[in-house]
């Protein structure tokens, strides 16, 4: 489908818009043959489609396993394939961090390493984040810099860091060291190209991480360090730019406070438990159209491989929606930006549920939100792109095309 500009068609009519994503909401069939939001007691989404449609979005292309980023960018209208960026630059926006031009950014995961390399915990039994500042510390003070290159760490949350390169010539051409799976070593640092700048950053990142793991060597669980989405930050037009919304976010963990920035939205106060991020965002609502609210634990629980825990995430979630619906939105979108099935433990493939509420909804007959009962709803199996000009058209957003 050719791709259209929306901006001479946008209009402005005061009209409110929230995306409320469950992350990692899609799986697949388990115990007794259902999906986790298939066996999840959902009276509240349910209930919104007496008024509202359904259907699956596919996040970046059939078969692809997205990342967090290419998830939420699709959401937000960006063609994931077209707007692509490391997690790295996402970490670093997301914490607040100052990524100054030519930077170098990465995300680390702190990770458990037995006596022969291997990994054994990616994730380092998740520890504290007050523990994981104290890791971040103590490299911070150890490796500073290499060969010329200042060397600069940021803790993020939990078992999640930041690892930042500041000097000239770098490249952000440079591979993950995570294999993604437990029972193998670190991956070694690698170029994507062949330039003397990738050539050169790989070079410096891998001494990094070697000091690093040295410096970790006595530690108890938190004594390796994984490193993904190498990249610097972008310059991407914003969400006021292409679809005329002032956008905020509500989201407490920073990779996803991140991405939400780099489209041009402000971010708000925000702790990952529900009840406080909404109040949080019905403080600001007189001040924007468009509202981005992330919750996490349904993404948590489905990587653990906890179908029960995703299960009560879903619940939780789902007795929100009743506080959102009383702010008096035109439009709520309740989706996923990845499917996370409990059964594989990771991101997947699988196209994720949509939801979508408003006052100008063609009713599609479904009436239960789950992933089989969406396929047969009004919206189809569509690209996660179409989500964005459809908000805007059922709130009243968008003009006649032609005469």
């Amino acid at each position: 489908m050719p791709k259209i500009d929306l901006r001479p068609l946008l209009q402005d009519n005061g009209s409110k818009i929230i995306l409320f994503v469950w992350d990692g909401l899609g799986g697949i069939q388990g115990p007794g043959g259902k999906t986790e939001l298939g066996a999840a007691r959902t009276p509240n989404a349910d209930r919104l489609l007496d008024s509202g449609t359904c259907g699956l979005l596919e996040p970046v292309y059939p078969g692809v396993t997205p990342g967090s980023g290419p998830g939420h960018l699709g959401l937000f209208g960006y063609d994931p394939i077209e707007y692509q960026i490391g997690r790295g630059a996402l970490e670093a926006v997301g914490v607040g961090f100052d990524l100054q031009h030519g930077d170098v950014a990465a995300r680390l995961n702190v990770c458990t390493l037995d006596a022969k390399g291997r990994i054994t915990d990616r994730r380092a039994g998740r520890i504290a984040s007050d523990e994981s500042a104290r890791i971040v510390a103590r490299l911070a003070e150890a490796v500073r810099e290499v060969d010329g290159v200042r060397v600069l760490w940021a803790p993020v949350k939990e078992h999640r860091a930041l690892l930042v390169l500041r000097g000239e010539g770098l490249s952000d051409a440079i591979e993950d060291t995570d294999p993604q799976k437990e029972g193998v070593p670190p991956l070694d640092v690698r170029g994507r190209d062949g330039s003397k700048e990738t050539a050169r950053t790989a070079a410096i990142a891998r001494k990094v991480l070697t000091q690093a793991m040295k410096v970790l060597a006595g530690e108890k669980k938190a004594n390796g360090l994984l490193a993904r989405g190498f990249a610097r930050r972008p310059h991407w037009p914003t969400l006021q730019e292409r679809f005329g919304l002032r956008a905020a976010v509500v989201a407490g963990t920073p990779m996803y406070r991140g991405v939400a920035q780099l489209v041009g939205m402000e971010a708000l106060e925000a702790a990952n438990d529900l009840p406080k991020d909404i109040a949080s965002l019905a403080a600001a609502w007189d001040k924007y159209d468009f509202f981005f609210l992330h919750y996490k634990h349904t993404d948590k629980a489905g990587e653990d491989g906890d179908f029960d825990a995703k299960v009560r995430a879903i619940e939780q979630a789902d007795a929100a929606i009743p506080a959102l619906m009383n702010l008096g939105p035109d439009v709520l979108l309740i989706t996923a930006d990845h499917s996370t099935p409990s059964a594989m433990k990771a991101h997947s493939w699988h196209p994720v549920p949509v939801l979508l509420w408003a006052k100008t909804a063609r009713r599609d007959g479904v009436e239960t939100f789950d992933e089989v009962a969406c396929l047969r709803g009004g919206l189809g199996q569509r690209p996660s792109t179409h989500l964005m000009p459809l908000a805007l058209a059922h709130a009243g957003r968008l003009a006649k095309f032609g005469a």
